[in-house]
């Protein structure tokens, strides 16, 4: 589980085909003592997507993802120097900065514009039908592995506002419109319409 809070920029260094060349490996660099603690097999958010760290070094690690993962989330369209958003799992006794993530993406979302307002930016986005009905003004979302709250919805489009401090800590300085995002709703709001599903 994540938080939604990032705590460093990572690039990826490698990449690698495997199997079949459908599957891909992945070698990320990150900054020196990022690391430290982290076991093999610790599950890292990269740009909201939860992957499996399976090698380890004081300044990178890498990760395998499969076909499914690669078709469903931004990781298809990774490049060596793709810089990426970057979380360590939750603590037990860790402050809850943001909001539960899962690191399970739902889908991609498109970036549609970004402006200028007063202090911060404003950001709207378009998700694909099926994710729109599990967004809701002030509730949570995670957007390339970022916890946001949303300020607007209006049909399958959203708006978000980012401070100076999150797009120079995040990869929202090099989001453009046209710009795919990996999209991760509320899990409150996907268990909440789940049990409406068995209740109607």
């Amino acid at each position: 589980m994540f938080t939604g809070i990032i705590t460093a920029q990572g690039e990826v260094t490698a990449i690698t085909p495997i199997g079949q060349g459908q599957d891909m490996r992945l070698t990320i660099g990150v900054p020196a003592g990022w690391l430290d603690g982290a076991a093999l097999g610790a599950s890292i958010a990269c740009s909201g997507c939860c992957l499996t760290a399976i090698e380890l070094a004081p300044t990178s690690f890498t990760v395998e993802a499969s076909a499914e993962t690669l078709a469903k989330t931004t990781l298809g369209g990774w490049q060596p120097g793709h810089r990426i958003n970057l979380e360590r799992p939750l603590k037990m006794g860790d402050e809850l900065g943001g909001h539960v993530v899962s690191g399970h993406v739902d889908g991609l979302g498109e970036v549609l514009s970004a402006t200028p307002e007063n202090g911060s930016t404003r950001w709207r986005f378009r998700v694909p039908a099926p994710l729109a009905p599990y967004i809701a003004p002030k509730g949570s979302i995670a957007i390339d592995g970022v916890s946001l709250t949303v300020n607007e919805v209006e049909g399958l489009e959203f708006g978000v506002n980012i401070i100076p401090h999150t797009s120079e800590v995040t990869g929202f300085s090099a989001l453009r419109p046209g710009h795919s995002v990996n999209i991760e709703i509320d899990m409150l709001a996907r268990y909440v319409a789940r049990l409406r599903e068995f209740n109607a």
